[in-house]
């Protein structure tokens, strides 16, 4: 089954036992349905605007905070890995994909912004981090931000967070 371990450095929004266990959902749809089934781990970080600011100029070249930031550690391209994934895991069998880390003061500010819920938009974020983590990018072109859009609909609606 594959996994997350969830690391909270923030103060300002509370991380409740069901976000936690709604964005494993998340990870665990996307990552389904790009055919990593079973042995996956990732690890999520939530944050203030403060620290993923300092994250996104140290990493990104960005002064500015940002809602989610990911860090692959195995190289995909779209959805299909760009190595042998069974080379990939440690000698317990896991697959480390890599590191999400999520502003949820951000999270909470978008999800008033855009007039649905805190729960719907930290999903979102998830799983758009997911998909960040094998391969698909929203910033090359506009049939590959469709791609990623149309999946992320498909997992926010299979985890019951559909607008």
């Amino acid at each position: 089954m594959n996994t997350a371990e969830f690391i909270n450095r923030q103060r300002k929004v509370k991380v409740t036992a069901e976000l936690k266990e709604k964005l494993i959902e998340c990870i665990r749809t996307a990552l389904s349905g790009e055919g990593i089934e079973d042995g996956a781990h990732v690890d999520v970080t939530f944050v203030s605007d403060k620290r993923i600011r300092e994250i996104n100029r140290e990493y990104r070249g960005k002064d500015a905070a940002t809602d989610v930031l990911s860090f692959p550690m195995v190289e995909f391209s779209e959805g299909k890995p760009m190595c042998d994934l069974e080379d990939e895991r440690d000698e317990d069998g896991v697959l480390f994909l890599g590191d999400i880390i999520i502003s949820l003061e951000r999270a909470a500010a978008q999800a008033e912004e855009y007039g649905h819920s805190f729960m719907r938009e930290a999903g979102f974020l998830c799983t758009h981090s997911v998909l960040h983590l094998v391969g698909y990018d929203h910033e090359e072109d506009e049939p590959s931000r469709q791609t990623m859009r149309k999946k992320e609909e498909a997992v926010l609606k299979k985890v019951g967070l559909a607008r």
